[in-house]
């Protein structure tokens, strides 16, 4: 890991950290020697983590694991002021919880807000909390949000999580412009688009991993690949969808506006050949 942030002795806080993507990432600090504070909302998962976490330690890292609900602005606040004073700053914040219970356009009003408030406004708020305090300390540093394929090329089904999704794209976006704007810069921000991973947020009832889908840990290796290698959108593939794949369905949903297509013509059923078509001859490019 050559990012200046990244850095045995510097300090992590991961949300989220206690499962899935956030733990594999949490797990990586720990072993190249950061401080690690993981959130997360599931108390008994918290446990279990800083049980393992605790153990994959190296080089003196300290972890520290608490309940915080990223929905909650105050819990988020605490959390940064322990953050501080127990480590003196934060190099690394990865906004990383999210929910996906399912969602439909004229679902319960409580469902949304629900998922607006964690997946989106626990973004927000961790930045708006982390960063001035970051930026106050002048230390290198780094914002990794988690968004999702699902909010660049909006699939139907989800419309919530989709939203959600798309609204990270956009904050993080317009994060890392100020902060590339700010003098003596020494902190960016990064936007993680996983591919199909297997957690237990896309298992689904399922005990076994897809053949097609990536575990945490290989997204997270292709993460900090990504990062060394100074993209802002790290775009995940898997087992399933190359790159390739991937830039062509980007493409094509920005072509319905560029084109002025239905909206999602992709799943619209009139624009399968053209889609088909346009997916080959990308794939031949």
């Amino acid at each position: 890991m050559n990012h200046p942030a990244l850095a045995p002795a510097s300090t992590a806080v991961v949300t989220g950290g206690a499962g899935g993507i956030g733990l594999a990432a949490a797990r990586r600090l720990v072993g190249a020697g950061l401080n690690v504070l993981v959130a997360d909302a599931d108390e008994a998962a918290l446990d279990a983590a800083m049980a393992e976490l605790s153990g994959a330690a190296q080089g003196g890292a300290q972890v520290l694991a608490r309940r915080v609900d990223v929905a909650d602005r105050a819990a988020l606040e605490a959390l940064a002021d322990e953050a501080f004073a127990t480590f003196g700053r934060v190099n690394v914040l990865m906004n990383n919880a999210g929910i996906q219970p399912g969602s439909a356009i004229f679902g319960p009003k409580d469902a949304w807000a629900r998922i607006l408030a964690v997946n989106l406004g626990g973004v927000v708020s961790g930045c708006q909390v982390f960063v001035p305090r970051m930026l106050e300390t002048g230390e290198p540093g780094l914002v990794i949000n988690t968004g999702s394929k699902q909010g660049i090329t909006t699939p139907p089904g989800d419309p919530a999580y989709n939203v959600s999704k798309s609204g990270v794209k956009t904050f993080t976006e317009a994060l890392e412009h100020e902060l590339r704007g700010k003098a003596g810069r020494q902190i960016e921000a990064k936007l993680l688009i996983p591919g199909f991973v297997f957690t237990g947020l896309t298992a689904k009832g399922r005990t076994e991993k897809p053949a097609g889908a990536w575990t945490p840990e290989e997204t997270v290796d292709f993460m900090l690949e990504r990062i060394d290698a100074g993209d802002f959108y790290i775009l995940c593939p898997d087992g399933e969808v190359t790159r390739e794949m991937d830039e062509a369905r980007i493409l094509w949903a920005a072509g319905d506006i560029a084109e002025n297509r239905p909206p999602l013509s992709r799943w619209h059923g009139g624009y399968d050949d053209a889609f088909r078509a346009f997916l080959a001859a990308r794939m031949k490019a």
